[in-house]
């Protein structure tokens, strides 16, 4: 069990409803009833405030943002405010770190989504002091295209990824991103000039995460993981 790695695609998923998910996969992994698990989905759109968000960065007003139709929900990750919405790819890994150390795992997570945009035409890389995957170097001129936060309590990995690939920009420019000021955000569509194929970007991402973790895929539906983590 230990070699596998379970993805289940879930499409678009309400913050708060994968949030409750990954609990119940965290909690059965701890207990080892499963084998670490990546969940790839969309959310509609949502702000989330990580443990390090000011309310400087939602500079309008939560209010302003539910008129907007984004929801705004708290969130026990590292890192400040991001948007998520649809066309827009989150990996959650729940994943036992056993000898890992979280930076180490971090840098897996970065090294997956550097690798991956690689493999679609995109030189990315990271900047010193500053989160995430970049394209074009640093701000001013650098473009953020992919977020990192994480959580991990005994041991297993909550929370995680996040690569624009079609989703709409606009709604980061309503807030400070990730905490950065000045911070100009991309996506894989706005690189290439076009839309992308969503699905063939995620297997590249599964792949590449599969080898960094030295796990081998097993593709399960999301019945299988509410029969392996029961409410209750």
């Amino acid at each position: 069990m230990s070699d596998e790695l379970w993805c289940a695609r879930l499409g678009q998923v309400p913050y708060e409803d994968a949030r409750e998910l990954q609990r119940r996969l965290e909690a059965a992994r701890q207990a080892d009833r499963i084998p670490d698990v990546l969940l790839l989905l969309e959310h509609p759109p949502v702000y989330t405030k990580g443990r390090r968000a000011d309310p400087s960065e939602l500079g309008m007003g939560e209010d302003w943002y539910r008129m907007q139709g984004i929801e705004v929900a708290e969130s026990d990750r590292g890192g400040a405010v991001t948007y998520h919405g649809p066309g827009q790819l989150v990996g959650y890994p729940i994943l036992k770190l056993g000898g890992t150390r979280v930076t180490e795992y971090v840098t897996g997570l970065e090294r997956v989504m550097i690798d991956s945009l690689g493999v679609w035409g995109i030189e990315a890389g990271l900047n010193d002091g500053l989160t995430g995957v970049w394209v074009g170097g640093a701000p001013p001129r650098g473009r953020k295209i992919g977020s990192i936060g994480v959580h991990v309590d005994r041991g297993v990995t909550t929370h995680g990824f996040a690569v624009n690939v079609n989703n709409d920009l606009q709604p980061f420019e309503w807030i400070v991103p990730c905490g950065i000021e000045d911070c100009r955000m991309t996506s894989v569509c706005r690189e290439l000039g076009g839309e992308q194929d969503m699905a063939a970007f995620a297997d590249t991402v599964v792949e590449l995460f599969a080898s960094v973790h030295g796990r081998a895929v097993v593709e399960v539906s999301p019945d299988r993981l509410d029969a392996a983590t029961p409410v209750g």
